[in-house]
């Protein structure tokens, strides 16, 4: 029997500064001293060793089989002398045979020593990924070492990481032993270690700013959207509520600006933050996404794949793109939509036509209602159109050629279905459907289809 000193007080301190159960801790004791034991003895027989935790004991035994005949009495044990160890014994079974071993010397101490060093290195890389884990997706505090050309060592507490360039807002820099926040990114365990990704560009690294200095955010009243931003130049920020009564984008500017400029200061103090509402309209959504430009209409030209085409004045068009772009690529990023900005009077000498699928995208924002009160429908108007080609190649059949069929203006069909333009047009916007442009044109390809079903 060996006794360890000071064995509780060792665990309790390493549990204490490295995160490492005790249990773990005196499960490597074993393996290394079983491991030590079986160096010293090299005679094939089954080593190992208990640890008396409360009495700070170790005792060897060795694994012997209860035979009737022994050949190798390092491995097997009469029946009689089992007994004296368990009154149960039998032969075939395994019973413990205690004994004291002889000094381990250096080299079986130095395989015990690197046991037990592999085993808390193992368990604290687990402790520090279980650590955190649940910090991935929130900010954190860190302390700057020191500086390694453009990047920063931070210390994160039980684990350290590098602050990589790409990950720095741009010209913002830091001095050694200085307080920063970061963003967890990501962890992940490597045969050399945890590493753990930070950064303070990520567009979540907005979005938790916002969270810890809006109090409505936290306590869900208000909820961020969608983040998009440049690191250092531009950010947008959608934000919606959920209390009718407080304004979204008020509370989170705050009086005076004041909550935007902590968070504004907190990423530099030159990213221009722009705050805008959120909405489930995507025409209404993406309007507010390309603000501060004035929008004149927004065209859903493809649902399914996301696509529109946004139509500005004039005199608004440098401003909906931005300064190199970063206007619409802020918003194509915050929308999840692709966009194509054009001007007035660029959409009005273009080709875009009115097709099936632009039909559908419009008419589908509206109520069942608001179809029934316009007598359209996807089915109703097909059939509309059908009638009224073939009406009016009844009566134009001299007159009208192909050519002229296929460049039918939709102007020119609402008349033939008993409208006037700006009747359809103001019975539409009642019902929030925005019709701004009559210069929109049937393919050729659709109305040859229509003739085919003539």
């Amino acid at each position: 029997m060996i006794t360890i000193d000071n064995l509780l007080q060792v665990a309790n301190q390493i549990e204490t500064e490295r995160g490492v159960p005790r249990a773990v801790l005196f499960s490597a004791i074993e393996q290394a001293l079983s491991s030590a034991c079986r160096k010293k003895f090299s005679d094939g027989s089954e080593l190992g060793c208990d640890l008396d935790t409360e009495h700070c004991h170790v005792q060897f035994y060795r694994v012997k089989e209860v035979s009737e005949d022994i050949i190798s009495p390092t491995t097997e044990i009469t029946v009689k002398d089992a007994k004296k160890i368990d009154s149960k014994a039998k032969i075939g079974d395994e019973v413990k045979v205690y004994f004291d071993p002889p000094g381990f010397g250096r080299t079986a101490a130095q395989i015990a020593k690197q046991v037990i060093m592999q085993r808390l290195r193992e368990a604290e890389k687990d402790s520090i990924y279980d650590e955190f884990l649940p910090k991935v997706g929130k900010v954190i505090n860190g302390t700057v070492q020191r500086i390694e050309r453009q990047n920063y060592l931070v210390n994160l507490g039980r684990t350290e990481s590098i602050l990589r360039p790409r990950d720095q807002i741009q010209g913002e820099s830091f001095q050694p032993n200085e307080v920063i926040r970061i963003y967890v990114a990501d962890i992940e365990k490597t045969t050399r270690g945890n590493v753990v990704h930070i950064s303070r560009t990520h567009p979540g690294f907005l979005q938790c700013l916002f969270e810890l200095e809006i109090p409505e955010i936290a306590d869900g009243i208000i909820e961020v959207m969608s983040v998009s931003r440049v690191p250092g130049i531009r950010a947008k920020v959608a934000v919606r509520t959920n209390n009718p009564s407080i304004g979204a984008v008020g509370t989170c500017v705050g009086q005076m600006g004041g909550r935007i400029q902590a968070v504004i200061k907190e990423i530099g103090g030159n990213e221009k933050i722009d705050v805008l509402e959120w909405s489930e309209d995507p025409r209404q959504f993406i309007a507010n996404a390309l603000k501060p430009a004035k929008i004149s209409q927004v065209v859903i030209t493809n649902l399914e794949e996301k696509q529109a085409t946004v139509v500005v004045p004039n005199d608004q068009l440098s401003l909906a793109i931005g300064k190199q772009g970063i206007n619409v690529r802020l918003s194509v990023n915050l929308t999840g939509w692709n966009l194509n900005i054009m001007s007035d009077s660029e959409f009005q000498s273009s080709d875009i036509q009115v097709n099936d699928s632009l039909v559908t995208s419009q008419l589908g924002t509206a109520a069942p209602e608001d179809t029934e009160e316009l007598s359209i429908s996807n089915s109703s108007l097909a059939q509309a159109i059908s009638k009224s080609i073939k009406d009016e190649q009844a009566e134009n059949e001299a007159k009208v050629s192909d050519e002229d069929s296929q460049l039918m203006k939709v102007s020119d069909l609402a008349k033939m279905l008993g409208f006037k333009t700006k009747d359809l047009m103001d019975k539409a916007a009642a019902k929030g459907i925005e019709i701004k442009s009559n210069r929109a044109k049937l393919s050729p390809e659709l109305v040859n289809e229509i003739k085919g079903k003539i």
